[in-house]
């Protein structure tokens, strides 16, 4: 029988929530540097803006925790934000012509990945100024301000990363924030696994990125005139590390939930706040620093803030402010579908296949731990695995809901039996010894990912053997009796 997780694993933790906490505390301090730097030297808000967004996603890109990386980002991104300015430009005076500057510049920059880690931070630091485009379409420099206009972009960019290392640099050296430690490199069965794939994983989700996106600027265009960014915005969040079609589906749904609560609350914090712009920019930074905080904890609280932050942002213009709120959850709508309608249609990826894949590394890192030659014992290959596991927890379990009178076993429970062996297996492998029945009982594992139903009575009996390493539950391997094959998502 699988075992059954304590209630308290579905809710966050008090560690996580003080440890997602500390991360926003650092990153808000590090957005507002940047954003009082670059008021002070250019006197624009649309610069500001980008400055802020910049360093959000700098900081959870996480490209400035050594000084290969810093380096690397200070010689490209201030390059990149130039030729994303461009395309701003062309799409504030050449639609269409900016439009497939945009959708060139977001394909290279997930086809990248294929190549590697340098590559794949390449492919970020291309990402970042062209995503702020969407919620900063052209920046100019005041007229007022000394700084050329060729020049306002790398000066944002730089600005951005040096607050962002500066802050997080401080905040390790004091302990406020955990040090950072060098992940292993993806293990060498995994990457040959995603070789098998044609075209790749990567080409793939570059392929599908670029077929939304050039489908959520023609709808934009064609019938939204000047309001096309949320289509597109849209389109592009809920195909973002995209793993499968039912995560997609998924981050569709949290996408419009949180969308829907977030214009609501932004349509009334706008009425109460009204041509106050100190309240309104209050506003902005307070939901920016609760989405950021709560992100960790659920995408959902992420849609809803950001939802706020954007929505107060862009106003609501001269109309009806109720008629742009229905406008906009038209828009969010519509930019979902794509989404959707691109992952589950062109070259999908099949959600169970994603699960299986990241189940398979995992025991093969725990198998690797529990290797009597492996010096030394280390147990955070397994630990990172079995978290690469939880990200897809959401989508599954909100779809075991659904299917819970099936006969079939859901995924979500493959999920939850893996998780439940974390620190039981953690606490053996930091332990030094090496149970010759736990070893087997991670082959059996393995060896049920041919035949996903019997996972379930194989996990079990693998967390039954961490936690008594001398009375393994051999017989739990065996399939049960009424199982049947579980149909991929």
């Amino acid at each position: 029988m699988t075992p059954r997780l304590p209630d308290r694993l579905n809710v966050p933790s008090r560690d996580l929530l003080l440890r997602a906490l500390r991360e926003a505390v650092v990153t808000m301090l590090a957005a507002l540097c940047a954003l009082a730097s670059t008021l002070a030297i250019a006197h624009d808000t649309g610069a500001a803006v980008l400055a802020v967004v910049l360093s959000l996603s700098l900081s959870r890109s996480e490209l400035d925790r050594d000084w290969r990386h810093r380096l690397e980002a200070a010689l490209a991104l201030p390059l990149v934000g130039v030729a994303a300015i461009g395309a701003g430009w062309l799409l504030h005076y050449v639609p269409w012509l900016g439009a497939t500057v945009f959708v060139a510049g977001m394909f290279v920059s997930i086809w990248l990945r294929r190549f590697g880690a340098t590559a794949r931070r390449m492919g970020s630091l291309v990402a970042l100024p062209f995503v702020t485009l969407l919620v900063v379409p052209h920046v100019a420099a005041a007229k007022d301000s000394a700084i050329p206009h060729a020049l306002l972009p790398i000066i944002v960019a730089l600005l951005a990363l040096f607050w962002v290392s500066a802050l997080h640099a401080l905040a390790r050296l004091i302990g406020f924030l955990p040090r950072q430690v060098p992940r292993p490199h993806p293990a060498a069965a995994a990457r040959a696994r995603e070789a098998t794939m044609k075209p790749d994983a990567a080409t793939r989700m570059a392929i599908q990125m670029a077929a939304a996106l050039a489908i959520a600027f023609a709808v934009g265009f064609a019938f939204f005139g000047q309001r096309w960014a949320w289509i597109v915005l849209t389109a592009f969040i809920v195909l973002s590390g995209n793993r499968g079609r039912l995560d997609v589906a998924w981050k569709s749904v949290l996408r419009i939930g949180g969308a829907a609560a977030g214009t609501a609350v932004a349509l009334v914090a706008s009425l109460h706040a009204g041509g106050h712009d100190a309240a309104t920019a209050a506003l902005i930074l307070a939901a920016v620093f609760l989405g950021v905080w709560l992100r960790p904890i659920g995408y959902g609280w992420w849609a809803l803030f950001v939802t706020i932050a954007l929505a107060l942002l862009q106003g609501f213009g001269d109309g009806s402010a109720a008629r742009m709120l229905s406008l906009r959850l038209e828009e969010i709508v519509i930019g979902a579908a794509i989404g959707v309608a691109t992952a589950w249609w062109l070259l999908p990826v099949r959600s169970t296949g994603v699960l299986r894949r990241r189940i398979a590394d995992a025991l093969a890192a725990l198998g690797a731990a529990l290797d009597p030659s492996s010096d030394p014992r280390n147990a955070r290959a397994f630990s990172d695995a079995c978290a690469a596991v939880e990200q897809l927890a959401p989508a599954f379990r909100a779809a075991r809901v659904f299917t819970r009178r099936a006969r079939t076993t859901p995924p979500a429970d493959w999920i939850d039996a893996l998780v439940a062996c974390r620190d039981p297996a953690v606490a053996l492998i930091e332990s030094g010894a090496t149970p010759a029945d736990a070893r087997r009982a991670v082959g059996a594992a393995r060896k049920a990912l041919l035949d996903v139903d019997t996972l379930p009575a194989a996990l079990g009996a693998l967390h039954d053997t961490l936690v008594e390493p001398k009375a393994p539950r051999r017989e739990a391997a065996k399939p049960p009796g009424n199982a049947t094959q579980i149909a991929p998502l």
